[in-house]
Formats: C-alpha cells, structure tokens, sequence
C-alpha cells in the first residue's frame, strides 16, 4: 500500500524517516488549493462528520479540528438532545447537518459531508460503517474495525460496491515515533527485528460502562490490545501466521463478561516472535523492538498515548516533535481520498487484525494452543 504522508516542519525527521506528515498537524506550508480546488470547499478540505458524541468524539477529536487543514468538521450524528445543542452551537453546525440514528441516512442528501467518522461503541462500526457507505460516503471507523472477521468483510464489501473508501483509527501510525518503528523495519539499518514486546493497560473505571459488557463488544483486548497488534506487525513488517493467547482476571464480578488481561505471542514468517499484553486492570505504554544488530533497540515508554511520547534508539533519545495524532490522522486520510491514494491504515489491515483477535480468542478457549492465522 501507497503512504500517503505530507511535507513534515521538521526535515531533520523526513531525512530520518522516509515520511511525510499531513501539514495539519506541524504546520508547514503547502498549497492544498493546487492540490484540490473546489469553489464550494473552505480551501479544498473535506467535510467530516462524527457519528456517536462520547469521551472519544468531544474530547479528541473535535479539538483536533482546530488543527487540521484539509479537513472541517461539518456534521454531526447524536441521539442526546443536549449535545446536538451544545456542539451544534459550539462548532457552528447548522441543524440540517446534525443527526440522530433514525435520521441517519439522509446523510447521503448532505453535500457538504464527504466523510462519516464512525466513533461508536465497537457492536455498531459494522452497522454504521455500511449504512455510511450505502449513503456514497467515505469512512473512518474508530478501532476495534468491528467484532468478527465476517463483519470486517461486509464493511470492506460494503465500501467497495459504493467506491469509498474505509480507513481504521490506527493513529499511532501516524505518530512521529511509530512512524520512525516503522522506517527501520522497511530500510533495515539495524537488520531486522528479532523480538518486539508491545503493552498497553490501563485501570478501567465505571463497572457500568460499555466496555464491559459483551454485548457492546468490550474487553480489553478489543478495546486496546489491537494497539499491542499492530506496532508488533509494523516493527517487523510482516502479518503474522500464528498466535498463543492466554487470559487473567483478578475480579470475576465486574469482568465477569468481558476479559481484564490478556497475553498473546505471535508468531511472524521470518522466525520472530512478539509477546504483549493488555489489559484494563494495569497500566502499561510500552513498545519495544530488539534488532539483528544485537547494540541496537528502540523502546518508546509511554507509548500508544494521546499525550507525548518519549523513546530511545540504542539508549539515545528519539527527539520528534509532538503532534495531534487526531488532526493528523483525519488530514492524512483527507489527502488520500483527494490524491487518490491508500493510507497504511485500510479496512484490509482492519480485517487482518479481526483474524488475529479471533485467533487469540481461539487459542484462549483451547488453553492456550498454537493457532493458525487464516
């Protein structure tokens, strides 16, 4: 797949990576207008619209529109009264451009809306995701893609039979640390990676929240593991062909639906193996990856954050500027829809990761085994 980046502030970091962030995120100047002209677009951006108003949607990514040049927010999809006023009238979106799940999907009527951000509880990306494609829009779907690798399909083959496009919200990948992981696994300077440790946890709060019943699809491993999945598949740049998994829990009452702490291996082509584990009982930032070049790692700690990162190359610090991951990941998508390119962060890697869960998931039910990844 194409890496659809843009020109990044700081050349020191294009001159390390071999990427380009969008220009929302840094800064720098690039004429998007002849790049993209419409009369009828604020300086070519695209028009975005958030479907579900949580923590997620209001406290990330509606700031992160402050940043972001090819992109705007322009709708809006809630079933709380008191948000469509409060964020309609905050982010000036008139009320034909705001609405509820019944009204959906006249979204399709709604020029001014090009891309549907689908920022659900993870038991309705799948729905969301296909009705926005049915309505001729592009989409972004927060992660976890879906609940199984039979609704990843339907969303792909949803998207394509309407020609949009569907990416994840992977934003790591378009982190300035995560994108440096991802530069050594393709140029190899240090040879390539023998082992990864990837963790991601934290203390999960309200025992009534979404992300403990099944029924929504939560559990920890949905909810960030996916994090844990994905940075070991990018530093070694390979899928992986096997998995080990293998499940914790200290309370049995409130995780009584959902798992608390999972750990898995993969297995890689190449011989590596990865080990992570995530969980909702710990707290754990952490990435990891040791190098053919036995002098040579990376460890970036905390890692996977909204906040800032901080890392280290053979005990050297990782100095990368600071970015809105949300801005940068909305701009980045934008550009490819514009340019015609794909992001690294498809509906396909989605799915793939939906095979990797289900592995891990099968492998737990049958005590641990080796589990092949179809």
């Amino acid at each position: 797949m194409n890496n659809s980046f843009s020109d990044l502030s700081r050349r020191s970091f294009i001159t390390k990576s071999g990427f380009a962030l969008s220009t929302a995120a840094l800064g720098s100047a690039l004429p998007i207008d002849s790049i993209y002209a419409s009369s009828d677009k604020r300086r070519g951006q695209l028009g975005i619209a958030l479907v579900g108003l949580g923590g997620y949607a209001t406290q990330m990514l509606m700031p992160g529109f402050a940043q972001t040049k090819r992109c705007r927010l322009t709708g809006l999809v809630t079933g709380a009264p008191e948000k469509k006023i409060r964020y309609g009238k905050e982010f000036e979106i008139p009320d034909t451009h705001i609405y509820d799940y019944e009204t959906f999907d006249r979204i399709a009527d709604n020029p001014d809306i090009d891309i549907v951000y689908v920022v659900l509880p993870n038991s309705m990306h799948a729905e969301y995701t296909i009705r926005a494609a049915k309505a001729g829009k592009h989409v972004i779907c927060e992660k976890p893609m879906c609940l199984s690798v039979e609704e990843a399909k339907a969303m792909i083959s949803a998207c394509h039979e309407n020609n949009v496009t569907l990416n994840i919200g992977y934003r790591c990948q378009y982190e300035p640390h995560n994108l440096e992981i991802i530069r050594l696994a393709r140029e190899k300077p240090f040879g390539g990676a023998r082992y990864v440790q990837s963790e991601l946890g934290f203390v999960i709060g309200d025992p009534s929240q979404w992300r403990l019943r099944r029924d929504y699809g939560g559990g920890a491993l949905l909810d960030v593991g996916v994090y844990c999945m994905q940075a070991a598949c990018y530093a070694i740049g390979e899928d992986p062909i096997a998995v080990y998994g293998q499940e914790f829990k200290t309370d049995p009452v409130k995780f009584g639906e959902v798992d608390e702490t999972v750990a898995f291996q993969m297995e890689f082509p190449s011989g590596v193996i990865s080990n992570s584990t995530t969980s909702f009982s710990l707290d754990a930032h952490r990435l990891y990856v040791n190098y053919q070049d036995a002098n040579k790692h990376v460890e970036i700690q905390p890692n996977f954050n909204y906040g800032k990162y901080r890392g280290s190359i053979a005990g050297k610090p990782m100095e990368f500027p600071f970015i809105n991951q949300q801005a940068n990941h909305m701009d980045v998508v934008a550009q490819s829809i514009q340019e015609g390119n794909e992001t690294t962060t498809t509906g396909d890697v989605g799915l793939r990761d939906m095979k990797i869960i289900e592995a891990i998931f099968q492998s737990i039910a049958n005590g641990g085994v080796r589990i092949e990844i179809g």
